[in-house]
């Protein structure tokens, strides 16, 4: 006697229990296998980015000259004596005074007429605005050697000539045109209903730029700021020109007085790009916050 099986009511006949479903993964997560490579690849790269200072700062504790050549036995002689050679036997205090004059007038001076540029191209249509923006771009185009006789012909002629005024203003011509592009272009990121709105409040458009605009643009009035501050604090060919006396020769000029045409004291070299590093990273701390923001936002829309 045989048995059948019935089918069941839908007609269908009955299938092995439904394996449980696959779980899918959350959307934005990652794989451990992905994860581990990437925190990898991110120590790596950061091993890289700082041996170069690593390796700067264990130079700077050789006490002798020859020790680059042999930096096995620095481990056993370290010492702070280069510093203290820098710190007392040298200008570098002078050096560090020229540099933080020239530094924070280039970046005051600089941003303040960059942000006025790039305001005005960005919200008023005059005559000739986009080639304004072109030829700001055109004076970057010339190498310094060109530069550097006509500057320095301009300022003899309004006797400024080693002085820190007239290395603020050639600084200035480097660091305005890019800083102008670069606000214009975050500029163009704020609602031009603000600047309507502080007009049927009464204010002028000095008025709406300084006590509106500004405040909304200081993630980009920081990385102009940075940038303005490193093309000052770093450059060296207009400085080794412009500035005739060494009391009022700047950090990065200050440096190659340790070079001479038969020696090079490296240890002192080391210890003194060290000390130079500190105002630097001190500034970059200060403006960290909205560097970030400033270098996207002026991307998105310009």
């Amino acid at each position: 006697m045989s048995t059948t099986t019935a089918p069941n009511s839908a007609g269908v006949a009955p299938t092995a229990a439904a394996a449980p479903p696959h779980k899918a993964r959350e959307r934005g997560r990652r794989g451990p296998a992905l994860t581990v490579a990437s925190h990898g690849l991110l120590i790596v790269a950061s091993m890289i980015a700082l041996f170069p200072v690593a390796w700067l700062v264990f130079l700077s504790l050789g006490p002798d000259k020859d020790d680059y050549l042999h930096p096995g036995k620095i481990w056993g002689k370290m010492s702070l004596d280069n510093y203290s050679f820098v710190l007392q036997h040298t200008n570098f205090f002078d050096w560090l005074k020229s540099s933080m004059i020239v530094s924070f007038g280039t970046t005051i001076i600089g941003v303040m007429i960059a942000a006025t540029t790039g305001y005005a191209v960005s919200r008023m249509r005059f005559a000739g605005y986009r080639k304004f923006m072109w030829i700001l771009l055109i004076t970057q185009m010339f190498p310094v050697a060109v530069l550097m006789v006509p500057m320095y012909q301009i300022l003899s002629e309004l006797q400024l000539v080693d002085s820190y005024l007239g290395l603020i203003l050639i600084y200035c011509s480097t660091a305005v045109p890019y800083c102008a592009w670069l606000l214009k272009g975050y500029f163009d990121t704020i609602p031009f209903e603000i600047d309507e709105a502080g007009r049927v409040d009464g204010l002028t458009p000095f008025g709406t730029f300084t006590r509106l605009i500004l405040p909304l643009a200081r993630p980009g009035l920081a990385v102009a700021g940075f940038y303005s501050f490193i093309t000052a604090f770093g450059e060296v060919a207009f400085a080794t020109t412009f500035m005739l006396d060494d009391s009022k020769y700047t950090l990065a000029v200050g440096l190659q007085s340790f070079v001479s045409e038969h020696d090079a004291q490296r240890n002192l070299m080391a210890a003194t790009a060290v000390l130079i590093a500190i105002p630097v990273s001190a500034f970059f701390y200060l403006v960290q916050k909205n560097l970030v923001t400033g270098l996207t936002a002026g991307g998105t829309k310009g």
